[in-house]
Formats: structure tokens, sequence, C-alpha cells
């Protein structure tokens, strides 16, 4: 905090050597989208921004839907700022005549619930009735109700409509009173608000007379049921005696609210015995217990340690010579056990005098402190209003926070509801506004807000507080304006949890809809299946052909009555319509009630149906269900089920999705020296390609890990008792380290040691969390899973970060206790690639630390110093980069007090700002972080997950093509895909690697890596790779970074691009941005024309996996982002395969068949109508009795073939994975063509005519007599014989084109075939049904009936039997060989139990395992733990390849061979001249004998990159050389100590 100069006031002495405290700032990496995507942000934060007085246009804004925000959109679309005055009246012009504010803030009340009691019937009617099949139903009974359509029983034409209606409404109506009930149960959830006060920006609402009626509605149903609740109550109680537990009802509110835990004062005394100069600041119980009554006496503060660990801000002084001197208790704690005397702990006053940061309290305001904290409802808090939140509360709107529990303003909060992270934030209290703990202090505060607009951007607010601060207490004369800046990190967010901390007390600035929350709200972009958009046309056509059915019969109707002297004119009395015209037009509308089946809208509803079932299948699949964090596959989107059948290419990241991304230090190199033993996945895979035996290899070099570990752990006890080190978490085996920690080698790599790892311990933004126990346990929580492990290692080496108080960070550096102060903490982000920390050291000095990319940093070293450093660290860098393992650089500025607080000055201006905030800060951190001196860099290691490199190479069995787009560096990214099947080492790696601006260069390259190929790059080529779905050979692959892929996207460049991508088998884009990946994935799903598939687990992700057809997200340790934005969200990457190629493939060809047949179905039976209107003058007349018409879509054939669609199986779950080959067929789209349903129609048409003519030619040459001397040559007795015929050949071709014929299947044919005939027997049994009276009974008496029907399926059945017959046989694809060889029990090794676990040779079951039956028996997917997985999946070798040394190449063409043929291939072992001692040089030995095609340009490599960019954002400096040990003595000296 520091003073504004306002009107010219001049600067206060002394001030100017003050030191700042910590101010975070945080960038968020934004996505600017297209004009048309603008536009619509623009319009729907311009809905925010009209707020007009009228209480009806603000009741309208309260109901309207959620905004469909997008929260990556820049600043460009922000509303307008607002002012928020507190105690303090607005100026003129800011209020009306009647004196209240112009401006109206919204509600706080939200609704998502579409509809109220009064409005639920017609608003649900007309929501349903936007579905075309709906309206089409509708339209047919309004024609139906006019008897001159002729309509026998309209009412009945209605009830499969009313159903339909019903059965909606009631589904519609328990979702939505499920969300008024969350509705309600959050719009009164309980919130302390402060009453009694004058709160100048809000003003009493006008209640509309709408508003009543609503109001009272609800008001009136609500108790009506709580009425009939207590009647059914009273009823219980009289019968079976009082119920003791109503007693327990009512509570003091102590008692109901969560309660606080004890510890959150652990291992330390009293914030306010410490501070006795300050005035007591209990929480009074106003009206409900607050933490530290005053009541509660001094002995209080000392409350249990057992249950919240310390935080990073928890950690305090105390008394002059640290925490021993406090009391006994807080003399255990943890962080102070020693193995000597400790030393005296600097105190705040060394670092400079303490500044005042000012208070928005005017203590000489006169108050009449009647203003309380009431127990109050969500919806009723408003912008300006105090609101006072509790531990493990919700955060009820967007709030400032002025103070909390916490001594320091810190306070905790989970934003899971947010954005999926469940790792605890760190927000802090604005300094000014940390006195204001009191309701009586809320009425003395005076001040400001001055806020930005609402916009969706989570990670982004700006906002100054002001205030006027009394110098003297001589009154209103010496008042000077101060403001401070309010962030981010200043605000707590409506849906966040209050974690870890006793109580908050803020201001309200956004409520409702505006706060972030709900204008992130959106939904995810909807998203069609293939299948449903082809079904366009389909139903397009199907209208064409009904409306030339119903324009020939009203022409040849019209016609007819036209020409005179028939035999009509002797029978008939008149036509209907009076003249040939009408008679046409009415027997065109009669038509359509006939022929109205022909149109499959039914069909639609049986989708639905279908892929509901098939999502729960999905859900249900325990094969998919990963225990550890008990998540099953999760559908999100129900009606794409079958998109997962037809996909070709899969677009993957690889942190977290790949691999684990838990990350483990394993290397660092520090002063040129490499430190780590370590064997990684990469290097494991690198060694494979050589043909050593990884097995053997691999298990010796752990074996020398484990007893360096052992000897690392002694040394490191040796040096001193770190009660902080648990042998469990230690990662970084490195036993030299722990040598040259204690001057082995010399004191200056001891001094770079022993600095590298300051440098790790003060440079991070990880929250400390400390567990009570002997030993005691420290663990941190951070954002980012590399910065928690870098701050383990200098843990586990003797540097461990003990907490943080007020500015400062404690750290126990071997043994000792010290203290430091951070000024600045410059956060990291995507977009930056690094973060820093300013640090004024216990002597005074201050440093800059940055740790970031190697890239970044090495692009702002010293210019012209640490050359031989800089090249020895880059070298190193490469070879970590090389084994997989993901590298950070970590350097160092030295600052003279001069330099920081100019730089400070120029730090504040732009934290002050409220426009482009973030920009100016951005500027000026990039200003200070140049000119560094180079400390060394550090490797983690993210290994992969199980079942990854089988996955792909099973994924690649089937043809898919998987493209990986990660963010990481070329040369980790490569090895990854060495390790995971994507590479193999007979492939050519085609490099770009071409700097920003080069297009040309870019060109030139396509061209000719094109010519390889023969190709140019043209429109014809790119038509013929449309059509070709065959994997490419494995025999190219391309790398490409961020920089060259900019210039491939060009409009110039893409299309040639794209070509050469389809000419290999695997693409690796390394250094990519978020709207890079969706990019590409949007280049390859229109250009290539094909499905897409997104899968990833990082808010990086959420682009891409929205751009795909369809989106997986993983739920993994990066948050849930991915997971909310996905249509598929799965625990692990290896569930794809059972996703994509079992359900997937399943999903389609049942949704492909039940379409065809629904189609066919409807053809059969409108067309037999149709023939009959020949013999009638097509004068529409109801051949079959009108029951039939209705109930045959909805009830006579609509079962089998939605159960066709749910449970037809052609092959096992087991036997899709052994063959995935399977896959391609939908992969081609060969399920679901325009040729297969006109086949089907064909066949329908055969069939029908078959149906009808056959009945036609049992009537035309004789009359039949039943044995009471009746004729049963009517219409309706004829229609019988048709019908039933019909009906039964319907539902026996459904069960000849069904796979699997089990019980169920039969049963359901059966009755659907049977209930056409039950019905005609109950129907006509009834006098009602007047012509139909005794039809059955006539009917099923003849034998001419049963022999007609047997003749009429034999027939209509036989040429689709032929047909199957020559094509299984003669023509057999792939699935008929399978099912062939499943019967000759080919795969009866896949239904036998699995061998025991622990077995030699367990490993994941592979595609290929499950392809050689006579090899190995397995059952499916094993899971396995991480430490009992092989380091290289031996699934990965193959026994014949074009080099006999590389693995597989995961074409789906080739075979490889399990684990049991290992021995087969050639091995040999690595030299032994000498034992290897460091793991570096192995690794580097290793990579020496044989060098990638990839690698043969050193301009690709790591340290050639970086000498490239070496300085380029450095000042000229020109000092004297100095070699790298004067260097290094000259930065690390004696006053770290």
């Amino acid at each position: 905090m520091v003073r504004i100069q306002f009107d010219g006031e001049g600067e206060t002495g002394g001030e100017s050597h003050v030191s700042k405290p910590v101010k975070r700032m945080r960038w968020a990496s934004q996505h600017i989208t297209g004009q048309s995507a603008l536009r619509k942000r623009m319009s729907v934060i311009k809905r925010l921004q009209k707020r007009s007085a009228s209480a009806e246009e603000r009741e309208h804004n309260e109901e309207s839907s959620p905004s469909t925000s997008d929260p990556e959109v820049g600043a460009e679309s922000k509303s307008q700022p607002r002012i928020v005055y507190i105690n303090l009246p607005p100026p003129k012009a800011a209020r009306d005549e009647n004196g209240h504010v112009k401006i109206h803030f919204g509600r706080n009340k939200i609704r998502t619930s579409k509809y109220t009691p009064l409005s639920f019937i017609p608003k649900n009617l007309w929501f349903q009735f936007h579905n075309i099949a709906n309206v089409y139903f509708l339209f047919i009974i309004i024609l139906g109700i006019f008897s001159i359509f002729g309509a026998s029983n309209p009412g009945l034409a209605a009830l499969p409509l009313g159903l339909i209606l019903l059965v909606t409404g009631a589904k519609d109506a328990v979702e939505d009173w499920r969300r008024t009930v969350l509705d309600n149960e959050l719009n009164n959830s309980p919130i302390h608000r402060l009453v009694d006060w004058v709160n100048v920006n809000s003003s009493e609402d006008n209640i509309t007379a709408w508003r009543r009626v609503k109001k009272s509605s609800t008001k009136f149903i609500i108790s009506c049921y709580r009425t009939m609740k207590n009647l059914h109550k009273r009823k219980f109680k009289n019968e079976h005696g009082p119920d003791m537990s109503e007693f327990d009802g009512h509570r003091l509110s102590t008692n109901t609210r969560p309660s606080i835990r004890a510890s959150i004062y652990s291992d330390r005394t009293s914030f306010h015995s410490t501070r006795s100069h300050q005035r007591r600041s209990d929480i009074p119980l106003t009206p409900v217990s607050s933490p530290g009554a005053a009541s509660a006496g001094h002995s209080q503060m000392h409350l249990s340690t057992g249950y919240r660990p310390d935080t990073a801000f928890s950690f305090e002084d105390h008394g002059e010579h640290g925490i021993l001197d406090a009391d006994p208790q807080a003399a255990n704690a943890p962080s102070n056990l020693r193995t000597h005397e400790p030393t005296p702990v600097k105190r705040r006053s060394d670092f400079g005098p303490v500044k005042d940061y000012g208070s928005i309290l005017n203590t000489s305001k006169a108050t009449p402190e009647k203003a309380r904290f009431k127990r109050d409802y969500w919806k009723n808090v408003q912008v300006g209003d105090f609101v006072r939140i509790y531990n493990e509360e919700q955060i009820p709107a967007d709030v400032v926070i002025l103070s909390t529990s916490d001594p320091d303003g810190a306070c905790y909060v989970e934003t899971k509801n947010l954005d999926g992270e469940t790792n605890l934030k760190v927000r802090q209290a604005l300094r000014a506004g940390r006195k204001v703990k009191h309701a009586r202090d809320c009425e003395k505060a005076e001040f400001v807000i001055e806020s930005e607009g609402p916009h969706p951007n989570l990670y982004q607010y700006s906002g100054v507080v002001r205030w006027k601060q009394s110098i003297s207490n001589t009154g209103d004369a010496n008042m000077t304006e101060m403001a401070e800046p309010i962030g981010i990190g200043n605000l707590l967010l409506r849906g966040c949890s209050l974690k870890n901390t006793e109580w908050v007390l803020g201001v309200v600035v956004f409520t409702g809809r505006e706060t972030k929350i709900m204008l992130n709200s959106s939904i995810v972009p909807s998203k069609r299946a293939r299948i449903a958009k082809d079904l366009d046309w389909n139903v397009l056509y199907n209208f064409i052909i009904l409306f030339f059915m119903c324009l020939v019969c009203g022409i040849v109707q019209g016609v007819t009555w036209a020409q005179g002297n028939k035999s009509l004119n002797f029978f008939e009395y008149g036509s209907i319509g009076g003249n040939p015209a009408l008679d046409g037009l009415i027997t065109f509308w009669s038509a359509v009630i006939l022929f109205q089946n022909l149109v499959p809208i039914s069909l639609f509803i049986s989708l639905e149906i279908i892929r509901s079932w098939q999502a729960f299948f999905i859900y249900s699949d325990t094969f998919m269900y990963y225990e550890k964090l008990d998540y099953p596959c999760t559908p999100k989107s129900w009606n794409i089920s079958d998109d997962l059948g037809q996909i070709e290419y899969i677009f993957s990241d690889k942190t977290g999705t790949l691999t684990q991304n838990v990350m483990e230090f394993k290397k660092c190199t520090i002063n040129g020296v490499a430190y780590g033993e370590a064997y990684t996945e990469a290097q494991a895979g690198i060694q494979k390609r050589q043909g050593i035996n990884v097995g053997e290899h691999s298990a010796r070099i752990h074996q020398e890990i484990a007893r360096d570990r052992v000897r690392m752990l002694a040394d490191l006890r040796k040096i001193h008792h770190n009660p902080y080190l648990r042998d469990e978490d230690l990662t970084f085996v490195a036993p030299l380290f722990v040598a040259d920690l204690i001057g082995q080698h010399g004191e200056e790599q001891k001094r770079a040691n022993e600095h590298f790892m300051i440098a790790l311990a003060l440079c991070h933004t990880v929250i400390t969390e400390r567990t009570a126990g002997d030993p005691p346990k420290i663990e941190f929580k951070a954002q980012s899973p590399d910065e928690a492990a870098l701050v383990a290692t200098a843990r586990d080496c003797g540097f461990t970060v003990l907490g943080r108080s007020d500015d400062n960070i404690h750290l126990n550096i071997m043994g000792e206790d010290r203290t430091y102060k951070v000024l600045n903490t410059l956060e990291f982000n995507s977009t930056r690639k690094r973060m820093s920390a300013i640090i004024r050291m216990p002597d005074g000095r201050i440093k800059l630390f940055c740790k970031g990319a190697d890239s970044m940093i090495y692009s702002r070293l010293v210019k012209g110093l640490q050359q031989p450093l800089r090249k020895a660290t880059a070298e190193h860098l490469e070879t970590f980069a090389r084994e997989g393992l993901r590298t950070l650089c970590i350097a160092e500025r030295d600052l003279t007090d001069d330099e920081y607080y100019a730089w400070s000055r120029d730090h504040d201006i732009a934290a002050y700002a409220i426009e482009d905030r973030e920009g100016k800060l951005e500027e000026v951190s990039d200003r200070i972080e140049r000119d560094l001196m180079l400390l060394g860099g550090t490797a983690i290691e993210d290994r992969l997950q199980d079942g990854v490199p089988d996955t792909i190479a099973l994924l690649g069995d089937a043809g898919i093509k998987l493209w990986v787009l990660t963010g990481d560096k070329v040369e980790t990214a490569i090895n990854i895909g060495f390790s995971c099947n994507l590479l193999s080492n007979e492939m050519d790696l085609i490099v770009f690697n071409v700097e920003e601006g080069h297009q040309d260069i870019a060109s030139d390259l396509l061209d000719r890596h094109l010519q390889d190929f023969g190709l140019t790059g043209s429109d014809e080529e790119l038509a013929a790779a449309r059509l070709n779905h065959e994997p490419p050979a494995p025999t190219h692959a391309i790398v490409i970074d961020g920089e060259s892929l900019k210039l491939v996207l060009h409009d110039d460049l893409r299309q040639r691009f794209l070509l050469l991508c389809k000419q290999c088998k695997s693409v690796l884009c390394c250094r990519v941005s978020p709207y890079q990946k969706a990019a590409v994935v949007q280049l390859v799903k229109n250009g290539l024309d094909v499905m897409a598939l997104s899968v990833g687990d990082g808010a990086n992700d959420v682009a891409m996996i929205q751009e795909a057809d369809v989106g997986v997200g993983i739920a993994g340790e990066e948050g849930r982002q991915a997971v909310m934005s996905s249509d598929y969200a799965i625990g692990q990457f290896r569930f794809l395969q059972r996703l994509v190629l079992v359900h997937g493939r399943w999903s389609y060809r049942r949704l492909a068949e039940t379409v065809a047949n629904f189609f066919y179905k409807n053809i059969v039976w409108t067309l037999a109508l149709f023939w009959y209107q020949i013999y009638t003058n097509f004068d529409v007349t109801y051949f079959f009795e009108y029951t039939y018409v209705l109930l045959a879509n909805v009830v006579f054939t609509s079962l089998p073939v939605i159960l066709m669609g749910v449970l037809d199986q052609d092959v096992s779950d087991r036997v899709s994975l052994a063959v995935p080959q399977l896959y391609r067929r939908g992969m081609e789209r060969k399920e679901w063509t325009q040729t297969k349903f006109w086949v089907y129609m064909i066949d329908g048409l055969y069939q029908s005519v078959i149906c009808f003519f056959m009945g036609y030619l049992l009537f035309a040459p004789a009359v039949f007599v039943t044995e009471s001397g009746r004729v049963i040559d009517d219409t309706s007795r004829m229609g019988v014989y048709v019908a039933c015929a019909t009906i039964a050949v319907v539902n026996f071709y459904v069960l000849l084109n069904t796979y699997r014929w089990d019980w169920l299947m039969l049963l359901i044919v059966a009755l659907s075939t049977l209930l056409i005939w039950f019905w005609t027997g109950v129907y006509s049994s009834f006098p009602g049904s007047f012509g139909f009276y005794e039809a059955a009974k006539e009917v099923y008496g003849t034998l001419t009936f049963w022999m007609l029907t047997l003749l009429t399926i034999i027939i209509c059945l036989l040429p689709r039997f032929s047909a199957k017959f020559i094509q299984k046989n003669f023509f057999p694809r792939d699935i008929d060989i399978i099912r062939e060889q499943l019967r000759l029990g080919t795969f009866n090794y896949l239904d036998e139990p699995e061998p025991a676990a622990g077995k030699s040779g367990d490993t994941s079951t592979t595609s290929s395992e499950l392809a050689k039956p006579s090899k190995v028996n397995r059952k499916g997917p094993v899971s396995i733990t991480d430490s009992e997985r092989p380091l290289y999946p031996p699934s990965e070798t193959t026994a014949k390849t074009r080099n006999p040394r590389s693995q597989n190449s995961s074409d789906g063409t080739d075979r490889t061979k399990t684990s049991l043929d290992l021995a087969a291939a050639p091995t040999r072992d690595l030299p032994s001249t000498r034992p290897v001692r460091s793991s570096y040089e192995r690794a580097r030995q290793s990579m020496d004998r044989m060098r990638p095609s990839f690698e043969g340009s050193r301009d690709f490599t790591s340290a050639a990159l970086l000498t490239r960019v070496e300085s380029s954002h450095s000042h000229p400096h020109s000092p004297s050389p100095i070699t790298p040990s004067t260097s290094r003595i000259r930065d690390i000296t004696s006053e770290f100590q």
C-alpha cells in the first residue's frame, strides 16, 4: 500500500525507502474469438447494462435464461464500470429526484428453473411443440377432427400424442421441480448480513401485480403441500406416538452452523496476544457465536492442534527470541525441532521500518452502533452489503475481502464449483480493511470501491478502493486521499467454499446474474450425431414420397369425379366437395392422414430411448470404473454415442492424459554439475530401440538406485536431523549432491548447491500444511504439481518452507530458522511461462529469483557472461528432456534499492489501473525479469499412465490415427512418443522448426516433403485423401513446434500441411497453445471430412475438446475443467479403448441397423395401404381398421426395433478388443449409407407388394363363406388378412437382421407379432367396433388366413435370406469371419479366468495378445499398480519388422508379440568397462550410440535452440571477462548465511 498523489500532492518524506508488501498478479490466457462470437458476447454483456427503474424490467432480467458467456473473452466484452459507496452519500449525478441511486443492481436471487406453477402447462406445451414431430402429430389430429377427411375416431388418434405429451411433461416437471428445490435451497441459504444500517447502493423495490400473483400462487401451493404433510405427520403420531426428534429441531445457531475447527491457531500463540498495542478485535456474539469472543478470555485462543494443519499464512513469530518464548504449547511446534541451539530469528524491524498502510475506518465518526450481523438469506444480499462468511460456508456473491480470522489477512477457498479444481487457493484481505472486524467497525468504515463491470473471466478482476485517511486527530482538515488496488486475489467468487478459515468479512460487489459463476454458466456447445444429420435428408425423402402419394390420390380422385358417367355417379350420393377441384383437395389431406406413418416421426423418440440406454450401459461398465477416484465413465452428451463408432482421428494432450501428472523431482543441474539417479520410461524406450535387454538392465539400475537412495538418506541425516524428511517421500536420489553439500568437492560447489535450494524454497506460491506428529509432517499444496515437487525436494534436502506471516516467508535451513521478506511475487501463467519472487535477504540486499521454461530464462540472461555454464546447463537440460523429463531453469538477479523502488513505483501505478491492468502489469514485470544470472535447472518426471502403450497400439490396430498436441518441449514429446508406441526407430521424422515470419521457408519444406510422396497439394489430391481411410505406412512421422504450426496453419499452406500429415503415421505438435490445439482439430475434421475425438485433462484442453466431434475429459490432477466441458468423462486414458472400440462400435452399428429397419417397416405398412387405393379410384378408403393405422408404429412394431438398438451385439466386448480391426467399418461409415437406405426402401416396396397382393389374389377369384353362412369378403376382413401378415413380416424381418437371438429378443418379437392378433380379438368382440364386430372370430376360423400368413412371410423374407446367405458365404465381411471363428471356438480362451497376479510376464492385455489366442490366455485389460508395471511394456516388442531391433510401429496390419516372446529378440548389454555412477553419464552414453534422424541436425536440439535465443531479451552487457568459477564465486557468497 502506498499513497497516491491527487491534485498535485507531493510525496511525504522518507516513504520512498520503505519495503513494499507482497503484490501478486495473475494473467489469464485469453483466446480472442472471431467477430461473430464477439458480437454475440457484446449483446450478452449489453443486456447487463440496461438497468431501468422499472421493477417489471428488473423482474424480467431475473428470470431470463443463463448467459452463454465465454470465459476466454478479453477486455473488449466488459460492461460499464461501477462505483460502490460505503457509508458515503453518492454524488448528485448518481441520484434521481427522489434521492435514490439511478443505477439498479441486479438481485442476488437466481432462478434456473423454467417454470412456475402458473406457467408450467402453457410454457411446457410451447416448448414441446417446438419439436417438429409433435407439430406433425398435432396437425394430423386436427385434420382428423373434421369428418370430411374420413378419420373415424379422432379421439383415439389423439391418444399417442397425448401420451407423449403427458410423459414428456411429467419428466420435465420432475426435472424442473428438482431445479426449483435446488434454487430455493440456494436462494434461502443462510448468510450473516449486516442489518440496521443504510446501504446507499440499493433502494426498495416496488413489487408489481404480476409478481404478487406469482408469489401468492407459489405460497398457496407450498402451504397446501405443507398442510398435507402435517396432516400425514399428525396421523403418524396418533398411530405411533410422539416423535421425540422434533424437540431437537430448534437449536442455537452456534450449533447449527458448521463447526469451526479449533486448530485454526495451531502451533502458535494468539494473534491478539502478540499485538497488545492494538485494540481488542474479538468478534462479538451478534447474534451467533463468533470466533474469539470477548467472554471466552485469553486462554481460549490456545485451541486444540489436532484438527487443521498449519498453513503457509499461519506462521508467526513470538517473543523477542522466537517461538520458544511464547508458551509451552507453542514451544512444541514442529518448526522448532533443531539439532543445535536456535539462532535468534531476525525480527521484522531488521528489514526496515514498518509501513502504515492506512485504514478505511474513520475512528472519529459518530455512529448509532445499532448495526448487527443477522442470519439472513442469500436472495436478500445486495451490492454494497457487508457479509460475514464462516468456515465451510459457500460464498453468496462476489465479495471483496476486508478482513479474515487469520492475522495476516489470508483465507483459503475451494473453487471446485467454478473450475473443478479441488486444491485450495489463497485469497488475501485488503490491507486497509483488516481492522474492520465488528459490526460497529462496519458503521465507521467510509470508502468507495471503483470496480470494473461484470465479465466472465474467472482469473481477472480490477478495482480500486479509495478513502480519506486522517493524518492526525485534528479533524477533517488533515485528510489525505488514499487508494489500494483490488485484484482477483482479493475477491471471493460466488460458488466457492471457505475452507480452513474461521471467518471472512467482506463487501458485495456483484450479485446474481452479474457474478462470474453465472456469467460462466454456459452450456457445452451442443453436438449432433452424424447419423442424425443424415436422417434429415432421409426424412425429407419420405416427405417427398408422401407428398407425391397424396398428390396422386388427389389428382386421380378429382379427375374421376370430373369425368362423369361412371358407376360412382349411380351409387354415390354426390361428392363431398361438390366439384372436382375441391374433391381432389379434400382427398389430398385425407391421404395425409391415411399415409401418416410413412414419415417416421416416432423414429426420433425411439432413437432418444435407445441412446439413453446406451449411455446407461456406458456408465455402468465396471471395466471403465476408476477406483482410485471412485469415478465411472460418465456420459455428459447422450445423443452422440454412435459417433464414438466412427472416430478416425484422436487428438490427445500429453501431460495428465498420457502421463499421470504426478510430478517427481528426479534430476537437476547446478553450477554446471548434473545430479540425480533415475531410470525413466523414455530412457528405457531409447535402449529398447538399441536392442538392449530392458528387463535385465532396468532391474540392475533399480538396484543401484535403491542403494544410492539408502546412502543419500544416511548422508542427509548425518548433516542434521531433518524432522521433515520422510524416507518414502524422497524422489531426488543424488548422493553426489549431498557430498557437494557438505563441501567434499570444494566450497564453491557447496555454496552453489545451498543457494540453488534456497532459490527453490523462496520462488513459489505454495501453501504449507503442517500435520502434528512425531516427527511432524509438512506438505505443500500448489496450483501446479511441478511447483509442489520443487519445494518438496528442497524440504527433503534440508531447506524447508515453514510458512508465511505478513510479507515474510520462514525457512528452516539445515536446522536453522531464517526469515526472508517477500517484496513481490510475479506469478506463473501459460503466456509468461515463468514466475519470479523479489526477496529481501536477511542482510538487507534485494534479489529476484526467477524460474521458468528454458527458452524464456535463456533469453533473459545477461549478455556475455557465464558462457561455459550456459553451454553445460543447456547440454544437461537437453539430455534430461530426451529422458522424458520436464525441465525448468532457475536464475537470479541482484537489485539495488534504487532499481527496485523505481520499478516498484511503476508496478504500483500499473496495479492501481482499472483498465488493462493485466497488460500493464505484464509489461512492468517483463522489464525487471531481465539481465539474469543462471543458477541451474531442474528435471521432473511425469510417468505414463497404466496401459497407455497398449491402448495406443490397440487403437492403431483399429486404424485410428493418434496425434499428440502438447505444450512440452520437442525432445520430451519425442521420447514419450517412443515410449507409448507412437514412434518407432525406422520412422523418418519430418521436423518443422521454422522461425516466425519465414513463411516462404515453411512453404519450401512442405513442397519438398510432399514430393517424397509424389504429391503437390492440389485439390484433387485432397478429394482423394478424403475417400482414403486406410492408415498410412509406418515410415514417417511429423514433429512440429508451435511457431512453425502458426505458419503452416496459414490459408496458403494449411492444405499442403494437411496432405503431408495424412501420409504420416504419427504427428506430434509441441509447444502449442490452446487455440492452436483447437485449430489443428478443426483443420483435420473439416479438411478430411472425418470424425475426430479430443481427449485432455486440463483447462488448456477445453478448446480442442469442444471443437472435436466427441470430446473426452480425464478426471486428473489439473482440476475438472476438461471434464465439465466434455461429452464423456473417464478416469484414465486406457479406458478410451473400451469406450471407442466396444461401446462406440456397438452403438454405431446398432443405430445404423435400427434406422434402416425403421424406414423399412414404415414403407411396407404404408404402401400396402396405397396399393389398395388402385381399386378404389384413390378415394382414400381405409383398407385397415383405423386402430391398426394408429397402433402399427407405436405398439405392434416398435419394441423389436428398439430392442435391436439397445441390446443387439454381433460379438462380445472381449472379441471386439481382440480384433480391433472390426472397428474400421465404422470409421469408413459403411454401416449407414444412402445406398443402404434405398436398399431397405426397395426391399420394403417389394414386401408391401407381396403383403397386399397375396391377400388380393386370394379374394379376387372367389368369395369365402363362414360356417354361419356369412361372407368375409368385405374390406375390414380382408384388411385383417393383410395387416396381420404385414406385422408378422416386419417383426420377423427385424429378427432376421438381428445378430443376437437371445430369449429376450425372441420373446419381444413373438409378443409384438401376437399383439395385433390379440388386439383384433379384443377390439372386435365389442359391438362398439361397428363393422369390425366379430371380425377376429370369423377370420381366425378360416384355414386360408393361417396359410396366407405363412406363405406371405416366406415369400417376403426369402430374398433377404438369400442375399444374406450369398453374402456371408461368398463375400464375407470381417465380422462374418470372426463370428464363424467364434462358433468354432477360436476365441474360447477369452472366457478363461486370468492367471494369478504377480506371475512372470503379467502385464496389461494388449491387442496383440488378444489377436493370437494360441499364445496367452487373457480375459481383458488388467490394471496393475505403478510399482509393478515394467518400465517399458513388453508388448511393444515385435517379432518381425523392417528392423529386428525396433518395437512395434502400431500399424494396424502388423502383429505384435507378447512378453513371452521377449527372449526371442536379440539382446545385448551395456559395456561394463567401468562402473557408471552418474545417471546423466549413463543416459548420454546410451544416446550417443544412436542418434535418431531428428537429432541429426543440431539446430533442432534444445541446446541449439537456447543458443539462438540466449540473452535476446536482455540489455547489452560488456563487463570484464569472468570465468565460470569466478562468476559463481561472485554470485554465491556468505551473505546468505
